[in-house]
């Protein structure tokens, strides 16, 4: 009997795309990882190297080269194309351009090659390129997300983490809006283990400076790239797991840029919200009873991200 091979792609294999890969294997996720970039060279350099890694992996896994029609048979496609130079200025935005023109190049010539699997993108600005796949490949609903807020929700609870001493486990809290300087911390849905903070402010070690710990959050991929010009092992880290929560069904829920169809009261765009993640993608968006205030904050992300999504379209003549 043939065992099913776990087979994940990864589009772009530049700081973010080659951190991707090397997870993958050493969280034990994938049996074939397959690279695709458009300098060949720098493909066939991450597949030695990778595969210099394999026997120090927790499971056998394979590295290899393809092209675009090669992804085919891929159960999940990583889209980690961009420059991220273009985000020097300090915003996501600046990426635009470069990314929607690579994306709608490539992503017609994945679908012509027969692929049917599940994309998970990292490109920036992110709500916008996943909202771009998910029109480009013509995938049912949810077989496309972005990482979203994924990783802002990891400088959040890390944040919070550090003021209370606590575990990151020990509490629920994540970024809503999209994956820019817009998003906001949603602090009435901060709890933990059911208890909202609003009943822990009795203790100094739970009373935040909200608006500077937003601030900080936001801001923290740039502290990241002053001193270094890229991010990895974050960002990598939280596509791996958007994998790893898909090919293994666990039904987990995520922040994550997922596709919105009314949920609160938001549609056609691509925003960072929980969402439920199995084999199907993003099978149910979570919707919490904001506050007016944090609902007002959240639409005004959406329509930022609705405003890029029409640049986007100008860009390509659509």
């Amino acid at each position: 009997m043939a065992i099913k091979k776990r087979m994940v792609g990864i589009v772009g294999v530049g700081h973010v795309g080659a951190h991707v890969a090397f997870n993958l294997g050493m969280m034990g996720i994938a049996d074939e990882v397959l690279l695709c970039d458009l300098e060949e060279s720098k493909v066939t350099s991450e597949v030695q190297d990778l595969n210099d890694a394999v026997m120090y992996m927790p499971n056998h896994v394979v590295y290899k080269a393809s092209d675009y029609a090669g992804l085919k048979d891929c159960d999940v496609i990583v889209n980690a194309v961009g420059d991220i130079t273009l985000c020097a200025s300090g915003s996501r935005d600046g990426e635009l351009e470069n990314s929607v023109k690579q994306v709608a190049d490539y992503v017609p010539k994945v679908m012509a090659g027969g692929f049917h699997g599940l994309f998970v993108s990292i490109t920036n600005p992110c709500d916008v390129v996943a909202n771009l796949i998910a029109r480009k490949s013509g995938l049912p609903k949810g077989h496309v997300m972005g990482t979203g807020t994924l990783l802002d929700s990891s400088r959040l609870i890390h944040a919070i983490s550090e003021q209370t001493g606590l575990d990151s486990r020990g509490f629920t809290a994540f970024m809503l809006g999209e994956h820019g300087n817009s998003q906001i911390v949603p602090w009435s849905q901060i709890a933990f283990y059911g208890k909202p903070l609003s009943e822990m402010e009795s203790d100094p070690k739970f009373r935040f400076d909200k608006e500077e710990v937003q601030e900080r959050t936001i801001k923290g991929g740039w502290v990241t790239y002053s001193g270094k010009q890229c991010t990895e092992y974050g960002i990598a880290s939280a596509g791996a797991t958007l994998v790893r929560t898909i090919l293994h069904d666990e039904k987990r829920i995520l922040p994550c840029s997922a596709p919105l169809d009314g949920e609160y009261g938001e549609s056609g765009i691509f925003c960072g919200v929980p969402a439920v993640i199995g084999a199907n993608g993003v099978e149910k968006v979570i919707e919490y009873n904001l506050t007016e205030e944090e609902l007002a904050r959240f639409k005004a992300c959406c329509a930022t991200i609705r405003a890029n999504i029409a640049k986007g379209d100008a860009i390509l003549g659509e």
